[in-house]
């Protein structure tokens, strides 16, 4: 991706463009966002596979309940709204 040279510059500019005084600060905050993304992202998968454990939701269909009914794809065949 990047070379040596490449990133050397963009060290250097970063350097001049934020001063070495806060550089340290800037490492220290961009690593609390990397741990506290790391940690969402772990709740998350954890969060997710609690959910896939649970009993899946049954929906029963009635008879003459019509939202089972699929419509057509507007040719016109079929039970659907017929589109013009």
């Amino acid at each position: 991706m990047f070379g040596l040279s490449e990133l050397a510059i963009l060290l250097i500019v970063v350097i001049v463009f934020f001063g070495a005084k806060k550089l340290p600060e800037l490492a220290r905050n961009a690593g609390k966002a990397a741990r506290i993304l790391k940690s969402e992202g772990k709740a998350m998968k954890a969060e997710g596979s609690a959910e896939q454990q649970q009993d899946p939701h049954i929906i029963q269909v009635r008879p003459g309940d019509r939202t089972a009914e699929r419509p057509d794809n507007g040719t016109g065949t079929g039970n659907g709204p017929v589109r013009t």
